[in-house]
């Protein structure tokens, strides 16, 4: 059931900029990727703004898009894009 949250309901403002957390194995095309997936639901982000976050062994990479929040449902399709993506771990 896909039910549509009034704006009073919400704990976020829209519009607003909004971090989401990505973690996945370290590829060299990891960030550009994602970046991708990103500019498909926000084609205003800037790439440079991504802070990247090796582990301490560099197994894995961690990525904080800092987005343009225009509704919930953008945000819950982002999320889903994202953690659909064979790439990526975790979403946060």
């Amino acid at each position: 059931m896909n039910r549509e949250i009034p704006p009073e309901d919400s704990l976020i403002e829209y519009p607003s900029d909004f971090p989401i957390k990505v973690m996945g194995k370290t590829h060299p095309d990891f960030a550009q990727t994602l970046t991708a997936v990103v500019l498909e639901f926000d084609p205003g982000f800037n790439p440079a703004t991504i802070e990247m976050r090796p582990s301490k062994a560099g197994n894995y990479l961690g990525l904080t898009f800092t987005v343009r929040a225009t509704s919930r449902q953008q945000l819950d399709e982002l999320y889903r894009a994202l953690h659909a993506h064979p790439m990526v771990s975790i979403v946060l």
